[in-house]
């Protein structure tokens, strides 16, 4: 008897031996491999668990549909659709425990689309031609995504090969077997924030939220932090945000890589999830460190902060810009809003007297805020750094009126 079983997805026409290699490793591991064929124009050499034609049909379509479209990355789309939509209800139906996914851009993309479908928490593995590359965007990596480059595999099996896909099934079969999934047992807090050498509000909020009932998760908004922090929150899966550290917000709209995409900061919103928006490093904005700074901020004070991340700070201009982005987004939530606006400073670089104190690109940012703050955001300015204790208390002085009047609930 098995103890976890796989999902093993591929092109079966192409690809059967590496497919069924994958599915031999697993199962000779004690794992189960449930096969699905994602092909459209060839057949496997065997039946696979899941054909193509069920794929197909679990996407609205059918195989012919995606033949006749004549082109394969309609076709590609086609198959991508219902693979994620049957993975979906297979992991639902408690069928499998773990999704690998093997391919080469074609194949990625639609692995793209599976692992995305599937709940945090559920181990999910890409086997690519292209790991890593700059081919794939971030804001389409779901957030507990693994990948391996499957070297030297295009055609066929040999030893190089071997190496990368034994490791990767044994790497998914034991994620499967060692995952302790989200428990949900307590009303869960997402927040956004950076290390506590420039903000550390969290060091104290979380403990106290803690304390107050609440599990809290503390998100790195470096580009994919913010991209699981919102494709949890549009989930459903906060009871409330604390979006402290919006800096992904400008980055994006700087034109930085380092992106969580364009819907960065409006996924609670738009669920009706009570939240609390700060302006943690508003000013900064992230560029990989090994590269030339977007176009946009060329030229402006950086900041090193270590060989893969360097920041550039906005001028004044750039910060009334992303003060009424800020204030857009805020614009699009269905539920309780509010915007702590600490009018000393967003981070501890910023501070007077510090390497990167601003006074009057803070203050053209505080008055855009002021000014652009949306009617149903209720705006709280208060004359305080964010590092400050200051800061939290009033976090937490909002948090327990919405306690108190039912808001959030424990």
């Amino acid at each position: 008897m098995t103890d976890r079983t796989i999902l093993v997805v591929g092109t079966y026409d192409t690809k059967d031996d590496e497919l069924t290699y994958i599915a031999d490793v697993i199962r000779a591991q004690g794992g189960g491999a449930l096969c699905m064929d994602v092909s459209v124009l060839g057949d496997p050499a065997r039946p696979a668990d899941i054909s193509k034609h069920q794929v197909a049909e679990a996407g609205g379509h059918s195989i012919a549909d995606a033949i006749d479209s004549g082109d394969e990355n309609t076709a590609m789309q086609i198959m991508a659709k219902g693979a994620a939509a049957e993975a979906l209800r297979l992991q639902q139906a408690g069928r499998i425990h773990g999704v690998i996914v093997l391919g080469g851009t074609m194949g990625t993309d639609l692995a793209l689309d599976v692992c995305a479908a599937l709940p945090l928490g559920v181990p999910k593995y890409i086997v690519s031609t292209v790991s890593f590359s700059p081919l794939i965007p971030p804001d389409r990596l779901a957030a507990d995504v693994q990948m391996i480059l499957w070297a030297g595999g295009l055609y066929g099996l040999n030893s190089v090969c071997k190496a990368s896909l034994s490791q990767a099934a044994g790497a998914v079969l034991g994620a499967a077997r060692a995952v302790e999934p989200p428990a949900r047992d307590r009303p869960l807090i997402g927040m956004t924030s950076f290390g506590k050498t420039v903000l550390r509000y969290m060091v104290s909020l979380k403990p106290a939220l803690e304390d107050r009932g609440f599990e809290v998760a503390v998100f790195h908004a470096t580009g994919m932090g913010g991209r699981a922090f919102e494709s949890l929150a549009a989930e459903g899966a906060f009871a409330a945000v604390m979006d402290f550290a919006p800096q992904e917000v400008g980055n994006h709209l700087m034109g930085s890589t380092i992106s969580a995409g364009a819907d960065r900061m409006t996924a609670a919103g738009r669920k009706g999830i009570p939240q609390i928006v700060s302006t943690g490093c508003y000013d900064l904005v992230d560029f990989v460190g090994w590269q030339d700074p977007p176009p946009r901020v060329a030229g402006q004070e950086a900041h090193t902060h270590n060989r893969l991340l360097s920041s550039v700070m906005m001028t004044a201009a750039q910060r009334r810009e992303m003060a009424r982005t800020l204030c857009d987004k805020l614009a699009q939530a269905t539920g309780p809003s509010v915007l702590i606006l600490p009018e000393q400073g967003g981070n501890e670089w910023d501070r007077p007297g510090g390497p990167l104190s601003d006074p009057e690109g803070l203050a053209a940012f505080v008055a855009e805020i002021r000014a652009q703050c949306p009617d149903g955001t209720r705006l709280i300015p208060l004359d305080a750094h964010i590092n400050d204790d200051t800061f939290a208390a009033q976090v937490l002085d909002v948090f327990d009126g919405w306690i108190a009047d039912g808001t959030v609930t424990r």
